[in-house]
């Protein structure tokens, strides 16, 4: 999946708005009935009613109408939001050089201070704050929305948040902007969030595999497997996770998702010897925590543990070249 930065790992402003309902026309209108304007002066504007006359149908006494010019001391209103700040020591210039080299097609410093955006975005996914997350990509959208990689950052960050309808939507712009086929695995796993199983599948069925880069055709194995059991189909699942890539050495961005997909099948099946050693080698190649891969091991032993278990849980780690290879199924 690529950060809202690049790395690997509109709505439309309403045209004019008619006027509030029981609000007069505006200038040029007919004069208020039962009066005719003052011989050879037209009606004030947006002054108080003349002595006498009730104010205009639909306003308040005392209220401006149209046009008129504000009292001294009032600030004029936006309901546009407020952009986020940008932490000063974002420069835009960290930004992957496949998303620098889209955002040149915008005017210099629109495109840095996209860029800036897109950064701080990804800082704060990083960091976990997921609606500061949002609200920088909203922002580079709404100043951008009609470059893919920045309509792909806004996929990604709802994605991450969970909103899955959004990011589909965004992810849909992507594919339709670039024939990109790489975020279909995602496009399928938002099908899967919005319990939409066999959607995902019948999604994942466009794009044949060797269309999709390897970590795509991983991650796509993986979607397609998880459609599977929530299908309650577990078997035709683990078939679809048999695949050589299970036993690599090298340690890729995929390959403890894939693992642990695979173990969570196999726990689901009744098979629990063979998924804790699945579990565990998932966790072996799994520093970062992307799964909870050391919290399934210590659940299956019956082990209670804290919150600063995990800061020591490197050290107990096997290595992987211990473990017995297991031999891949058949492709589904």
């Amino acid at each position: 999946m690529t950060s809202p930065s690049g790395s690997r790992d509109r709505k439309p402003p309403a045209k004019g708005r008619p006027p509030a309902k029981g609000r007069p026309p505006a200038k040029g209108g007919p004069p208020a009935k039962g009066r005719p304007p003052a011989k050879g002066r037209p009606p004030a504007k947006g002054g108080p009613p003349a002595k006498g006359r009730p104010p205009a149908k639909g306003r308040p006494p005392g209220k401006a109408g149209p046009g008129s010019r504000p009292k001294d001391g009032d600030k004029p209103r936006s309901d546009k939001p407020r952009a986020p700040r940008i932490p000063d020591d974002i420069t835009g210039k960290e930004i992957d050089r496949r998303v620098a080299a889209e955002l040149r097609t915008l005017p210099e410093e629109l495109g840095q201070t996209v860029a800036r955006f897109l950064v701080a975005a990804s800082r704060a996914l990083e960091e976990g704050d997921v609606d500061l997350a949002l609200a920088y990509t909203a922002e580079a959208k709404r100043l951008a929305g009609r470059v893919s990689v920045v309509r792909e950052a806004m996929g990604i960050t709802a994605y991450a948040a969970g909103d899955y309808a959004a990011a589909l939507a965004e992810l849909r712009a992507v594919r339709r902007m670039t024939g990109d086929q790489d975020y279909v695995p995602v496009m399928a796993d938002c099908e899967r969030g919005l319990g939409r199983p066999r959607k995902a599948l019948e999604l994942l069925a466009e794009v044949p595999e060797s269309k999709l880069s390897d970590a795509s055709r991983i991650e796509a194995r993986i979607v397609a497997a998880g459609a599977r059991r929530d299908l309650g189909q577990p078997d035709a699942a683990l078939l679809l996770l048999q695949v050589p890539e299970l036993n690599a050495r090298r340690t890729e961005e995929w390959l403890p998702r894939l693992r642990y997909a695979y173990a969570d099948t196999l726990l689901e099946l009744g098979r629990g010897e063979q998924a804790r050693m699945w579990f565990e080698r998932a966790a072996q190649v799994d520093p970062d925590g992307a799964t909870d891969a050391d919290e399934r091991l210590a659940e299956m032993d019956g082990i209670v543990f804290d919150d600063a278990w995990g800061d020591d849980v490197e050290d107990q780690r096997p290595t992987d070249a211990a473990s017995p290879e297991v031999e891949p199924g058949p492709s589904a």
